[in-house]
């Protein structure tokens, strides 16, 4: 299981507390209950380690003996093939390849809006909002027969989506009652034991009230 910083684990992760990719990553390792260091990263309070092992002082950064690891869908594959249970990609290679379309499709429909919406003017903020509300309703519809994105098994799918039906609220999205078959699988998630443990006291204070 993910672990404090005053251990000394093998794997380290440096996630931010607030960041959506950050928190994919935490998903992952308590679904595989990995033993980790995780060193909490405020927003613009990057520590000075960071720059000297990720070319692109971003997180999530993970290192694992002498490897490190950046960009959340790396270190998520990684963690699935090194730590394989359970399994949170499909074994076959066609729904693995689909599996990884839809992981970049989150990232360049909806992902990347997400700095329009904090850091961009009025109406580019309004406008990715709409984006993603309508995008998300599109794909409400499969939720009715079905549990998860791929079928009947969480996987990664589904760990790197929940960050951002979380954040929907705090993000001022409010999705139309047909997209209701998405939100309860929002609500399937976000009950799960590991995305519980998984959220930061930041993240956690976008959901109160």
């Amino acid at each position: 299981m993910a672990t404090p910083a005053t251990r000394k684990p093998i794997m380290t992760l440096y996630a931010g507390t607030t960041d959506p990719y950050s928190h994919r990553t935490r998903i992952v390792l308590y679904e595989k209950d990995v033993e980790c260091q995780v060193v909490d990263v405020e927003p613009g309070k990057k520590p000075r380690e960071l720059a000297e092992l990720n070319p692109y002082n971003q997180v999530p950064t993970m290192v694992d003996r002498d490897l490190v690891l950046y960009e959340s869908n790396i270190i998520n594959e990684y963690l699935d093939e090194r730590l394989p249970h359970p399994p949170l990609m499909p074994v076959d290679p066609v729904s693995r390849a689909r599996a990884r379309l839809m992981l970049v499709r989150f990232d360049r429909d909806w992902y990347n809006l997400l700095s329009e919406i904090s850091d961009g003017d009025k109406k580019s903020a309004q406008r990715a909002r709409t984006v993603i509300r309508d995008g998300l309703s599109v794909i409400s519809p499969v939720f009715k027969d079905q549990q998860f994105v791929m079928g009947e098994e969480f996987t990664l799918v589904d760990c790197a989506l929940a960050p951002l039906l979380w954040r929907l609220d705090y993000l001022g999205i409010q999705l139309p009652r047909q997209a209701k078959p998405i939100m309860d699988y929002a609500e399937r998630l976000f009950a799960r034991k590991a995305f519980k443990l998984s959220l930061s006291e930041p993240e956690k204070e976008m959901r109160k009230g």
